[in-house]
């Protein structure tokens, strides 16, 4: 009968720590997974970035504006920086997210055919709606985003790209008066 008893508990410990052992490896899975929200904007932010940093390197390269080509520099210097960021951050929550471009973007299609001061006036132009919405898309995700890293992510990158849409709608006022 005490066998009994110590066989019984035995394996009713046993079982309780498989449980734990399963709860835990449960909660530290669930834990990596990201709401879609979040997800859909990392997929988005990092197409995104990897866009602007395409479109960048065609501005250094067609631009006659210094301004413009030195606009273009950056871009590649911060968007490439951020994704990378973007791009580990997405592999430690389990996401997996394609460094290359999948399709041929139209406005690099269309820029790639200008030169000179037509390149430089489309591509501001450009540049200008393209961080407006973004600037946008990161101030929603500021309050809404579920994951505190990519939270924290988009705070840090926030105020760059502010500041890129406050150079680029100088450089535009500068084409302006001209």
């Amino acid at each position: 009968m005490r066998a009994t008893r110590s066989m019984i508990a035995l394996v009713t410990g046993l079982g309780l720590l498989t449980l734990a052992s399963a709860l835990g490896a449960q909660q530290t899975s669930t834990s990596l997974k990201l709401q879609r929200t979040d997800r859909t904007f990392i997929t988005k932010a990092a197409a995104g970035g990897r866009a602007e940093v395409e479109l960048g390197q065609l501005a250094q390269g067609k631009a006659s504006s210094d301004a413009v080509k030195q606009f273009g520099q950056r871009m590649v210097e911060d968007h490439g920086a951020a994704n990378q960021e973007l791009m580990q951050l997405a592999e430690n929550k389990g996401m997996q997210l394609d460094d290359k471009t999948p399709k041929p973007d139209r406005l690099l299609t269309r820029l790639s055919k200008l030169q000179g001061p037509e390149f430089d006036r489309e591509y501001v132009k450009a540049m200008a709606k393209d961080h407006k919405q973004d600037v946008a898309e990161f101030r929603r995700m500021h309050s809404g985003a579920v994951d505190p890293n990519l939270k924290a992510w988009v705070d840090k990158t926030l105020p760059t790209l502010e500041d890129h849409l406050k150079t680029i709608e100088g450089i535009q006022a500068q084409m302006a008066k001209k």
